[in-house]
C-alpha cells in the first residue's frame, strides 16, 4: 500500500515537472540543425520505450561508441544491439519525458545535452528513473546518427 501510494504521488509530480520542463523547452528559439537533432533523440526515444530495437539502433553511426556511467567500458553497437535485448526483456516503460538542456551544432557534428525521467514497471515492479545524458551526433548526408554519448541514472530510487 504505502509503495502504491509513493508511486502514486511520483507519477503526479513526474507528469507535472514533465509539463513544466515541456512547455519551457518549447519556447526555446532554435535553428532548422538543432531542430533536426532533437527529433533524432525524441525519435530514438520513442522507439527505445517500445522496445522496437530496429528502429532505435537504425540512429548508431557503425563505429558508435558510448560510455553508460553504470558500465566499466564504454560500448560499442553490437553491444548496445545486446543490452537493448536484455533491456526490453520484462520491462515497460510506463511514461517517460526528455528535457533538452542545450543543443550546439558545429557543421556535421552535433552535441545534445538533456534531462530525462521514466517510470518503468520491471516484472511488476514499477520504478522512477531520472538521469542526464551527452549525445554526439554527426550528420551524414541528411540523417544524423549518433557517435558517441555519455551519461546515466543521476539519482537512484530505492524500492521499497
Amino acid at each position: 500500500m504505502k509503495t502504491n501510494l509513493i508511486f502514486t504521488f511520483m507519477t503526479g509530480v513526474f507528469l507535472v515537472t514533465g509539463i513544466i520542463l515541456n512547455t519551457s523547452a518549447k519556447a526555446q528559439e532554435w535553428s532548422a540543425a538543432q531542430k533536426e537533432v532533437w527529433k533524432v533523440e525524441t525519435d530514438m526515444w520513442t522507439a527505445m520505450t517500445k522496445g522496437d530495437a530496429a528502429a532505435f539502433l537504425e540512429y548508431f553511426h557503425p563505429d558508435y561508441m558510448g560510455w553508460d556511467d553504470n558500465n566499466t567500458l564504454p560500448s560499442t553497437k553490437p553491444e548496445v544491439q545486446k543490452w537493448f535485448q536484455l533491456f526490453a526483456q520484462g520491462r515497460k516503460v510506463l511514461d517517460y519525458s526528455i528535457k533538452p538542456v542545450g543543443i550546439r551544432v558545429f557543421g556535421d557534428v552535433a552535441i545534445l545535452d538533456y534531462y530525462y525521467s521514466m517510470a518503468n514497471e520491471v516484472d511488476g515492479k514499477k520504478k522512477m528513473e531520472e538521469g542526464r545524458w551527452t549525445d554526439i551526433l554527426m550528420k551524414q548526408g541528411t540523417k544524423w546518427l549518433l557517435i558517441g554519448d555519455n551519461g546515466g541514472e543521476a539519482l537512484k530510487r530505492h524500492d521499497d
